[in-house]
């Protein structure tokens, strides 16, 4: 007999306790893998083994977003990943090839990695669920239930999980401070900028302090200088194949301001600020309506964020250019994160993450204390009863109280 398996998380919540890439979360899977017969409810399904894993599954093909290039280019490259450790959740007594049950309920903990542990990749936080448009780049996760029914082959159960990470949240300390960078010209001119933090979302404002300076050693060529304008950009660059032997950068400019000055370099200098608005993907079709999303994909605001796979890295910067008569124009090319969450829901977390920590100082990951597995054999004398059923005269009928 056929089995018919889900898994189902904790009543009323998710299956993903915790925030994956904030460590003192604990961040988890719980729930139970449901066995029941596919056929005829109160038929027992013979099950000799059952494991469950957390499977990654990643894939790249940078050419898929060009019709000509798609088909001339290698195929899709993939790969599949175990996240952490495949669990063993029931295996049948020495001696027997399968049980007879008629349900079985196993309940599981998977506790994602939460340290980076440099090489060892078992240790790795993985990355976020992600779809690239085209289908360029993905990342996504699976619960996989592994069933074993005596001599028949092992069938597979894949159940999607949509992963985000937490660790860019523009509300943490460690982004909110000034980042500041400098380029020369011809030892010249002087760019300086400063940003006040260097994590941003969907429609947050992202404003920039320039400052042009000349080289007090050749005030005398810093005074012929003109500033023509200054522009300033977000570039997003993807790197497919980052690990490999022949990477492929994409490079796309997301947003651009320019400020036209046309003014002479003064002696002490020209201080500007100028800002734009980080953009943002609008989640509604054309009649207003937000469309259900994948199931193995979060809907974010952003096509795209700061995250490194092992197939592919897309990273950000803030560009600052300033375009000189007299003397070379001068680029400046700084990091920033891009978090999948904007500043206000960055806000709106923080107070459900320091609770998630205070509840998982509770958890030991060595011993995460699961309940009981609940296991209906068929030869137990009061079976039939759990299932909702009784023999009257030798036939099944509904249970009555």
């Amino acid at each position: 007999m056929t089995a018919f398996v889900r898994v189902s998380g904790p009543p009323n919540s998710n299956f993903l306790v915790g925030y994956p890439g904030i460590s003192a979360t604990l961040p988890r899977i719980e729930g139970k893998v449901e066995i029941r017969p596919l056929v005829g409810y109160s038929a027992p399904v013979q099950v000799s083994l059952v494991t469950i894993a957390l499977q990654r599954r990643e894939s790249i093909h940078p050419a898929a977003d060009s019709m000509a290039k798609k088909h001339l280019a290698a195929p899709r490259k993939e790969i599949t990943d175990i996240v952490g450790k495949e669990m063993l959740l029931f295996r049948c007594p020495g001696g027997r090839e399968h049980e007879s049950v008629l349900s079985m309920d196993l309940p599981f903990v998977i506790f994602i990695p939460y340290g980076r542990g440099g090489e060892e990749v078992a240790r790795r936080v993985p990355p976020a669920s992600l779809q690239l448009g085209s289908r360029t780049a993905e990342t996504f996760y699976e619960l996989v239930v592994t069933v074993q029914q005596g001599h028949q082959d092992q069938r597979k159960y894949a159940f999607p999980v949509p992963i985000s990470r937490y660790d860019t949240l523009s509300t943490f300390g460690m982004y909110n401070r000034p980042e500041s960078a400098e380029g020369v010209t011809d030892h010249i001119v002087t760019l300086g900028i400063s940003v006040p933090r260097w994590s941003y979302g969907p429609l947050d404002p992202v404003s920039v302090y320039i400052k042009l300076s000349p080289n007090p050693d050749w005030l005398s060529k810093a005074r012929k200088v003109t500033i023509q304008q200054i522009t300033v950009g977000i570039e997003e660059e993807i790197t497919y194949n980052h690990e490999g032997d022949e990477p492929t950068t994409k490079v796309k400019t997301l947003a651009k301001q320019s400020q036209s000055v046309g003014v002479k370099l003064p002696v002490a200098g020209y201080f500007t600020n100028l800002g734009l608005i980080f953009p943002a993907k609008d989640l509604r079709d054309n009649e207003g309506i937000v469309p259900r999303g994948k199931k193995e994909f979060p809907t974010y605001a952003l096509s795209s964020f700061t995250t490194t796979g092992t197939l592919y890295k897309i990273e950000f910067y803030l560009t600052v250019k300033a375009k000189l008569s007299s003397a070379r124009d001068i680029l400046i090319r700084q990091p920033i994160v891009v978090c999948p969450f904007d500043h206000a829901g960055c806000k709106e977390e923080m107070e459900a993450i320091e609770q998630a920590a205070k509840d998982a100082a509770q958890v030991s990951p060595d011993n995460p204390m699961l309940p009981a597995s609940s296991i209906t054999r068929a030869s137990d004398p009061h079976g039939l009863e759990k299932l909702g059923m009784a023999v009257v005269g030798g036939h099944r009928k509904p249970l009555i109280d």
